[in-house]
């Protein structure tokens, strides 16, 4: 894998060993933050991190600042991992990201920039219980990334824009 675009461009970053996660494609990210815009001065949360992969893009491309949030230890190694390789600064919180999102009024934010990439299997399942309207700051926007037969959906959010890459759902969702 590799960061698509930015201060980072081109620089290779590392996975989890195993097949527990399934990092974001290159296009499929490329087409994402295509979508997405600028992002100087923002301030993401990447949840269910993984490898870091979103967070890390988001920072080479101007982000303010990056949380993420991971329970796995080969991903929480990976993601310190990659900070260090990339001389890159953020927060990582080895937490439960369930148990993060509940106790919004210590997570850190507003928000500006929500990702959350759980494993597929669980997506659509996960999505009520995830109240991220608390941690997004005024404008702020969440993307989901599930498989298309499992979408993710999340409570007092809007779906703005939705794309199809093959069977991954790409939702973006924004405060009403």
């Amino acid at each position: 894998m590799r960061i698509i675009a930015g201060q980072y461009r081109g620089r290779r970053i590392g996975t989890p060993p195993g097949t527990d996660t399934r990092p974001t494609s290159d296009r499929v990210r490329e087409s994402l933050f295509s979508i997405l815009g600028p992002l100087h001065g923002v301030r993401v949360l990447d949840l269910f991190a993984g490898s870091g992969a979103l967070g890390l893009e988001s920072l080479s491309r101007g982000a303010a600042g990056a949380t993420f949030v991971e329970r796995a230890p080969a991903a929480l190694k990976a993601i310190r991992a990659n900070l260090t390789a990339l001389q890159a600064e953020a927060s990582v919180r080895d937490r439960d990201v369930l148990a993060f999102v509940r106790d919004a009024s210590r997570a850190g934010g507003p928000y500006d920039l929500v990702f959350l990439d759980p494993p597929y299997r669980d997506a659509a399942g996960l999505g009520p219980a995830l109240d991220l309207v608390p941690l997004l700051a005024d404008g702020g926007r969440a993307v989901t990334e599930s498989d298309r037969r499992g979408p993710m959906t999340l409570p007092g959010l809007e779906v703005t824009d939705e794309r199809l890459y093959g069977d991954t759902l790409i939702r973006i969702h924004t405060l009403p």
